[in-house]
């Protein structure tokens, strides 16, 4: 006999999977999914696990970049600082200036680093160029990929500066520079056309070390290279590491999800992949007893039945990488665009670990009851090949004959008992698969409530501002409005206030404002929120205590009372415009704005301030886009100006998050499915006999229905109870991790999202996930004609 291919063993192989076309094709699709599920899953954690650095190495991102004054030094000395000890890599000298840029319907935009590049690729700070084309000629420019949206694309154009004589830049490109080196670029030419008195020239250098993982490391550095060059030519100089700081925050929310999930897609596929080979395999003892009779070794049909397994297998995983690929590649790209990295793809290893793993998943599994097999004498292998053995599971016959059911439900109640391993392999992916809904639809309720938690004052119907014209689509930074010129006389936020009084539909409003302040043993300034009026309708969600309702209190977020090392009720010390209060803290707010440490107190205990906005609800049927504009049309003369405000669209952060659940859970409820279809099949199969002479006494193709369906009614149900509160319970484990990479704690409104119809929805899930799976092997058992049923062995 020969090993494999050939020969009468290589006839057995291919007999056997062209014989059971429906157990091979389950097979191939259940490792398919199986594989998928896994590869998605790997791939997203892989790119969620520090992207920044993927993204950093890819592109060579600069450890440092400097500028230099050009009229204290030469091109040429900037070009030897890269024989500086300690660099491994340079680029430049690029010319580099500041513009303060008007967008094509005249709004300010934030103050741009302009750096003239002849190109985007370079031996440090490789740009990704992610559409269009690099600037060539004067008049063009390329933007960083942080303004992409409908304001900027491509053919768009904006201002260089909001005085006369500015001159006009078509948006030629978007690119992403990880390091964020520049705000955009254009010709060296055109950024030294720029550069004006008020924004002088000045030149780029960019830098690598071969030590740069802490401050000082980058210190070092940056005090070799100022020494390098004459005195007072380094300007100044951005390190990577804050940048570094930021990505890896925004990311670190993403990990515990994504291993909760990958955990998930790994055991479930070792359990499907492990049952349906193993059924496989098992379900041929009596053919396995044939072949020893005619001839075959023990060691041969060994091999006959796990070449069987794998043949179909092997097909499922190499479908199953392609699959996993090309549903990893879009949610890639949306996390690349979350985190800001360069071109995110599926890691090569993963392609490789997952299906030689999934092939000794497969290879294991038929080995097991193969070798089982092998073992047996070939009478025993012959007798007891077609079913299980004689008296197993008959007292669940007997228990179930009891019950006020048809014979044909407690028939096939009772079936799983004569198969135990196959029954628990069915009974784990069944859980499995409920325990991924349940946490899927827990986690996409939490997080549209940490979107709906987000920005109270957003909810609000109408907002008006006592500072002049209302919010720009871009926030514009102090230095980009210095100079800019506003012809709205001063606000006056006591008229103003006044007017939001006595206009028709106010039902309620408060006055807010942002002041810089600073606390008792703090190292610099924090941003304070100041309310005026009852405020309960903007308040944030509370994690513990209560929002602020007199005068002497204040909320702060979880990262305020972890560096400070204060709890809710103490009180802190602090100052506003010299004016210094100490303040109770009695309430931890979910907060995240300016990394955790920004302040909410009443207006009344700092007399200086003054409300810069107001916030208001207007009575029920009032259109709040008309209230707007009948309240500017009041206000706009008083210096102020109102808006609605439209309905907040969820965060990308959110959605994506959400995306990948949904994905994922499906694959994972598909893969389960397969396993309890595998598992019908091999059963219905075994049991073809039973079933022809059942017919034979009169059972219905309905009741056969019935019989194949109750088989796994009661597995459906044992799976969702255990299922349901598995789910709830990894949904209770993984959110507040994902909470605490954030920097915070989770308010009750997060955490506690299930409702009780959810559970018991959640519950039959379990069931209809078995109903599902059984329902094709029970249609082919009803449609058999019962002589053929009864001729086959």
């Amino acid at each position: 006999m020969t090993r494999f291919g050939g020969g009468a063993l290589g006839r057995v192989i291919r007999s056997g999977v062209g014989r059971r076309r429906v157990q091979t094709v389950v097979i191939a699709v259940a490792t398919m999914m199986a594989v998928a599920s896994a590869v998605v899953a790997g791939s997203l954690i892989v790119a969620a696990t520090a992207p920044f650095d993927h993204a950093f190495a890819k592109q060579q991102g600069a450890h440092l970049a400097a500028q230099f004054d050009p009229a204290k030094v030469t091109a040429a000395q900037l070009k030897a600082t890269r024989e500086q000890t300690g660099v491994t890599a340079s680029a430049g000298p690029y010319p580099s200036t500041t513009i303060q840029p008007e967008d094509s319907a005249g709004l300010p935009m934030p103050a741009l680093t302009l750096v003239g590049r002849s190109g985007p690729k370079a031996d440090v700070d490789d740009l990704d160029l992610k559409s269009g084309r690099w600037p060539t000629k004067a008049g063009e420019i390329v933007l960083s990929t942080s303004f992409a949206g409908p304001a900027f694309k491509l053919g768009s154009t904006l201002k260089t500066s909001d005085k006369e004589g500015g001159s006009t830049l078509t948006v030629v490109g978007l690119a992403l520079s990880v390091s964020k080196t520049a705000g955009a670029w254009a010709t060296p030419a055109q950024t030294r056309a720029l550069a004006s008195a008020d924004n002088p020239l000045t030149s780029q250098m960019l830098y690598r070390f071969d030590s740069a993982g802490t401050e000082k490391q980058i210190t070092d550095g940056r005090k070799k290279l100022a020494a390098a060059v004459p005195s007072g030519a380094l300007l100044g100089s951005q390190s990577y590491l804050e940048t570094k700081r930021a990505a890896d925050q925004g990311a670190a929310p993403t990990i515990p999800f994504l291993i909760a999930f990958g955990v998930l897609g790994i055991v479930m596929s070792v359990i499907i992949v492990g049952s349906v080979t193993s059924g496989a395999v098992g379900s041929s003892l009596r053919r396995i007893g044939i072949l020893k009779a005619i001839g075959f070794t023990p060691r041969e049909v060994v091999r006959a039945y796990v070449a069987q397994a794998l043949i179909p297998a092997a097909v499922g995983i190499a479908l199953g990488v392609v699959l996993g690929n090309l549903l990893a590649v879009p949610l890639l790209d949306d996390t690349e665009q979350v985190y800001g990295t360069a071109s995110l793809t599926v890691a090569w290893w993963v392609d490789v670990v997952v299906p030689v793993a999934a092939l000794v998943v497969v290879g294991v599994a038929a080995l097991v009851p193969a070798l089982r097999a092998g073992r047996l004498r070939t009478v025993e292998a012959i007798a007891v090949g077609r079913a299980p053995r004689t008296g197993r599971g008959q007292w669940a016959h007997r228990m179930a004959g009891r019950l006020p059911l048809p014979r044909a439900v407690t028939y096939g109640l009772a079936s799983p008992f004569a198969h135990p391993v196959r029954t628990v392999a069915m009974l784990l992916a069944v859980a499995f698969g409920t325990v991924a809904a349940t946490f899927a639809v827990g986690l996409t309720a939490s997080l549209t409530a940490v979107g709906e938690a987000q920005d109270p004052e957003d909810r609000a119907a109408v907002t008006v501002f006592a500072d002049g014209p209302g919010p720009q689509p871009i926030e514009v930074r102090p230095e980009a409005s210095a100079g800019g010129e506003s012809e709205a006389p001063p606000a006056d936020p006591a008229r103003i206030r006044a007017a939001v009084e006595a206009q028709e539909g106010t039902a309620s409003y408060y006055g807010t404002t942002q002041e810089d302040a600073t606390v008792a043993g703090g190292t610099g300034a924090v941003t304070i929120s100041l309310y005026e009026g009852d405020s309960r309708s903007g308040g944030y969600e509370m994690i513990s205590g209560h929002w602020i309702d007199g005068a002497g209190q204040v909320v702060v977020a979880t990262a305020f009372l972890e560096r400070t090392g204060s709890k809710v009720g103490d009180t802190v010390r602090v100052t506003h415009e010299g004016n210094t209060r100490t303040l109770r803290i009695v309430g931890e707010a979910f907060d995240t704005e300016d990394d955790g440490m920004r302040l909410h107190a009443g207006m009344a205990d700092f007399p200086k301030a003054e409300p810069r906005t107001f916030v208001v609800e207007v009575d029920p049927g009032v259109s709040p886009a008309e209230y707007a504009e009948k309240l500017a049309e009041v206000v706009r003369p008083l210096g102020g100006d109102a808006m609605a405000n439209s309905p907040s669209e969820q965060d990308n952060f959110v959605l994506i998050l959400q995306s990948m659940a949904a994905l994922l859970t499906l694959m994972l409820v598909s893969v389960a499915g397969l396993g309890v279809l595998n598992s019908v099949v091999i059963d219905t199969r075994e049991r073809v006999h039973d079933l022809g002479v059942c017919k034979a006494l009169g059972m219905s193709p309905r009741q056969t229905v019935g019989l194949v369906l109750s088989s796994v009614a009661g597995i459906g149900v044992l799976g969702g109870l255990v299922g349901v509160p598995a789910g709830f319970a990894l949904h209770g484990i993984v959110l507040p991790v994902m909470g605490r990479a954030a920097g915070t704690n989770l308010p009750p409104s997060v955490l506690d999202v299930y409702v009780p119809w959810q559970l018991v929805l959640l519950g039959l899930a379990g069931i209809a996930i078995a109903m599902l799976g059984a329902m094709l092997p029970a249609g082919w058992a009803a449609k058999a004609r019962t002589a053929v049923a009864l001729r086959t062995e």
